[in-house]
Formats: C-alpha cells, sequence, structure tokens
C-alpha cells in the first residue's frame, strides 16, 4: 500500500506510522482509498509530521497524537509538508520482559553468628 520503491524502511520511526496505517486501512474501506492517492508516500508523511512537531515547540508526543497528523497528511489533498528534516525520533518500543532473579530459598549462616542469637535478615 504505501510502498515507494525508492524507500527503504529501516527507519522506525517510518516503521511505526506505515504499520500504523496499514492496520487503519484493513478496518476503514474509505481510509485504505485514501492511502492509495499517488501523491502521497511514507517519506512524505515523515516529512510533514517532523515539520508540523518541530513548530508545535514541544518535544514529546502520545502515539495517538502522531499516528493523528499521519492520517491527517493523507486526509488532505494540498497540504506543505515542508522541507527534509534531519532528527533522531526516538518512539516507543515494547520492553522486553525484565529479567527476575531468582532467589534461593537456602539459609546461609554467617560464621559469626552466635547458635543463640536470633538472626532477622537471613
Amino acid at each position: 500500500m504505501l510502498e515507494n520503491p525508492d524507500t527503504q524502511l529501516k527507519d522506525p520511526f517510518k516503521e511505526a506510522i506505515k504499520g500504523y496505517l496499514e492496520k487503519l486501512a484493513t478496518q476503514d474501506d474509505l481510509f485504505a482509498k485514501t492511502m492509495e492517492k499517488p501523491n502521497k508516500n511514507i517519506d512524505d508523511c515523515a516529512t510533514y509530521i517532523l515539520n508540523t512537531v518541530k513548530k508545535s515547540g514541544r518535544q514529546g508526543f502520545a502515539d495517538d497524537e502522531i499516528y493523528s497528523m499521519a492520517i491527517h497528511y493523507y486526509d488532505e489533498d494540498t497540504i506543505a509538508v515542508g522541507e527534509k528534516i534531519s532528527a533522531r525520533v526516538v518512539i516507543n518500543q515494547p520492553l522486553a520482559a525484565p529479567v527476575q532473579k531468582t532467589v534461593s530459598n537456602t539459609k546461609s549462616v554467617s560464621k559469626n553468628i552466635d547458635a543463640n542469637q536470633t538472626t532477622l535478615f537471613i
């Protein structure tokens, strides 16, 4: 759908946007037709989003805000994309499950503990 032969999607930001839009297109036939516009592509979509973010002056956005910008880009036939921006974009990615340390139930006894003394930290 969003294929551009000149674009190699190795950019996690573009991949996230593309994935979201393609999922939306499978759920919404009208939007699927919107994505087929010949003058629209993922590179210009990303450029539009980055320029919109830059103009806002903010540094953090919710996923839904960014996805709304992408949808807006595809919905509008005449939209000013802006100049290409070289930026580092941090996206939310699923985190791997944290490694849990196994706790051993064996009690270690210190050589200096008096046999008649109760220890709270074993």
